[in-house]
């Protein structure tokens, strides 16, 4: 599936290849298509008659993307009751993703709560699958609780590859840390990247904010780091405003964006 050049707007039906339980309220749909996202760009899921729901890519593939679905409206539970085989409609790619040429050489740090995780998931295969493209990776991820981890088999790979701290806000796992990201912000040598480096910071909107200030209590320069904004967006293409803050189109400017303009987005 390809944008439609006539009319960017209109819904192309692709067929769900896979559907996938990653948690007790996420899967990931893997759908044909063949659109090309950048990193960090979403698109437009409906279902006729239903509605549509802007979601970030989550990986992709030769002919097919995949999209990590947490359910949480009517949209999203008629999603949910889709298998293999049935079709649903996307359209987009849309907004601005990661700025991965500025990525290249450089110290990366992401830094992920809970499903946050997923619009930085197809940028960190990138890197696992192409050894030098940055430094090195170091990988905060935070989730609630056990049953909120996603992506459970790549979190795991992914230790072999990058610096990882996986932790939950309070559970206790083997082998996982007991703590809110903010608290392990402290231990990234920023001091020994020689300015060589990008922050990469996905989550809640709370945990984006203190997580932002701790970064930069830490030494981390405002300009290295971006975060992706979850935000519901309506036509996708900067004309009806639902998306809006002051005069910033998240669809359009984002939904990724430098911390610089991000820390002042506030509805």
């Amino acid at each position: 599936m390809t944008t439609n050049l006539h009319n960017p707007v209109q819904p192309q039906p692709c067929s769900i290849l896979s559907v996938k339980h990653e948690s007790e309220h996420e899967w990931t749909f893997r759908v044909e298509s063949g659109a090309r996202p950048q990193h960090g760009q979403f698109m437009q899921l409906s279902i006729p008659k239903i509605g549509e729901a802007p979601i970030s890519v989550s990986a992709q593939g030769e002919g097919w993307l995949e999209f990590t679905i947490r359910s949480v409206g009517k949209v999203t539970d008629v999603i949910f009751t889709k298998e293999r085989g049935d079709t649903l409609f996307l359209r987009g790619p849309y907004g601005k993703g990661w700025p991965v040429e500025q990525f290249r050489g450089k110290h990366m740090v992401v830094i992920t709560g809970g499903t946050g995780l997923a619009p930085v998931r197809s940028l960190l295969r990138m890197f696992a699958g192409n050894p030098g493209y940055v430094e090195d990776v170091r990988l905060i991820c935070g989730f609630k609780n056990e049953g909120g981890i996603v992506f459970h088999s790549e979190l795991e790979a992914w230790k072999d590859c990058f610096h990882v701290t996986y932790a939950l806000d309070a559970d206790m796992k083997e082998g996982w840390r007991t703590g809110f990201v903010t608290e392990f912000v402290k231990e990234i040598p920023f001091d020994s990247f020689g300015g060589s480096y990008a922050v990469v910071v996905v989550g809640p909107p709370p945990m984006m904010k203190f997580t932002g200030l701790e970064l930069l209590k830490c030494g981390a320069e405002a300009e290295k780091i971006w975060m992706s904004f979850e935000r519901k967006m309506s036509c996708a293409v900067g004309k009806c405003g639902h998306c809006r803050i002051d005069e910033t189109y998240v669809c359009l400017d984002g939904p990724v964006f430098p911390y610089t303009v991000a820390r002042d987005l506030v509805d």
